[in-house]
């Protein structure tokens, strides 16, 4: 049986970078590493394997007692983040760190520090698996489908073990809002399921960020600078009053715990025409909507200003908090958090600040809290992964999977 260290270092060399682009369904990349988990699962012998033309991959582990156990899902994500490049991801592994700064990137001086990551020395001793400094290491989530996937071999070559029948899925497009767009409840058929997509060792989390993406377009009017005198509209400097009336204190940067926050995260523009793109973030539903009417009153003021038309804003919702609907079932939650505490890892139960697939399918009639994969700093460079984490995840999968057997 092969160990979640090395699954996840074969998986992180597959490029699953998401497109933020609505007319790409699924990178080629995410294509291939589905069709390599598939092969993997055949061969597992697991049952109805298959890829289907969304890109989602499912799977399912047949029960192997006549016991009546609720049928539990399994559920990680493809791709990564479009925020950075996962194009020749080059891990490097760090055995026995010293607690000190771990060079990345020579030739840049890049470093992975603990003056930056104070986190890092609670991991003394430890080995760790760390990008080489020029793309993401793609923990998220390909540590979770690596947990998953060991747990599952594991399963299979321990039929002493009493289960119910697992549901697995892997899903595209996560990274990018668009991860349950065409995911099969029924398909599926859990009664409940976790998704493994967390960070540090520990994290349990049912609630999340209500989130919405804005487009706010801003039109200018090119003159000629020799003769724009009173006629020339710079859609860029337009672009830079509008983003000074959002509240410079409800960033990411200084926000955090239950504090919402606006996002800008692409800008691009001429003269003639502008484009600012937002994330609005919050936990309560009634501040997420004023957060959004903050938004279109910045537009409404600015058009006073300059003229109707000059700026239009597009508010699309992504995803809500699933609190609500884990809450009638929070037993799920306790379970997970039991399984943690048996194998020797503290719950830490804390608020997504994020979102996961199992925020949409909670909505979709599918319970889905989240479980760590043991990662750090996703997204970007400084990305980081324990193994001892990983090795911990599948050992919470399978005290998860015996604890529903037991009960």
């Amino acid at each position: 049986m092969e160990n979640v260290t090395n699954r996840f270092l074969r998986y992180v060399k597959f490029d699953t970078q998401s497109n933020e682009d609505d007319t790409v369904s699924t990178t080629l990349g995410q294509k291939e590493l589905a069709q390599i988990l598939v092969q993997e699962l055949r061969t597992m012998d697991l049952e109805d394997v298959f890829l289907d033309d969304n890109g989602y991959v499912m799977a399912y582990l047949p029960a192997n007692t006549d016991k009546l156990i609720p049928t539990l899902g399994f559920i990680a994500h493809l791709d990564t983040s479009p925020d950075m490049s996962g194009n020749g991801v080059n891990p490097q592994i760090i055995e026995d760190y010293d607690g000190g700064d771990i060079l990345l990137h020579k030739e840049k001086n890049i470093l992975l520090s603990p003056k930056d990551f104070p986190e890092l020395k609670t991991y003394r001793g430890k080995t760790l698996i760390t990008t080489d400094g020029t793309t993401l290491l793609g923990a998220d989530d390909k540590a979770g489908i690596a947990e998953i996937m060991t747990a599952m071999d594991y399963l299979k070559n321990h039929q002493e073990i009493p289960h119910g029948k697992i549901c697995l899925a892997f899903t595209p497009n996560e990274e990018v809002g668009r991860g349950t767009d065409h995911f099969s409840i029924e398909r599926f058929g859990a009664e409940f399921a976790y998704t493994v997509d967390g960070g540090p060792i520990g994290e349990l989390e049912y609630e999340n960020f209500n989130a919405a993406g804005a487009k706010v377009r801003v039109q200018g009017r090119n003159i000629h600078p020799g003769s724009a005198k009173g006629k020339m509209i710079n859609a860029i400097l337009l672009a830079q009053e509008y983003i000074d009336q959002i509240p410079k204190t409800e960033t990411p940067a200084e926000t955090e715990g239950y504090e919402g926050f606006y996002h800008l995260t692409n800008s691009q523009g001429e003269v003639e025409e502008a484009e600012l793109h937002y994330i609005i973030r919050d936990f309560d539903l009634i501040s997420f909507e004023n957060r959004k009417e903050v938004m279109r009153q910045g537009v409404d003021k600015l058009n006073e200003k300059y003229g109707q038309g000059t700026f239009t804003i597009e508010i699309k919702n992504q995803y809500f908090n699933m609190k609500e609907k884990i809450e009638p079932v929070k037993h799920i939650v306790a379970t997970a958090a039991k399984a943690m505490e048996a194998v020797g890892v503290a719950p830490d139960i804390r608020p997504i600040r994020g979102g996961t697939d199992g925020a949409r399918l909670s909505y979709m009639g599918l319970p889905t809290p989240n479980i760590f994969t043991g990662g750090h700093n996703f997204h970007g460079k400084y990305e980081f992964i324990p193994t001892f984490a990983m090795e911990k995840a599948v050992e919470v999968i399978l005290e998860i999977i015996e604890m529903y057997a037991k009960s």
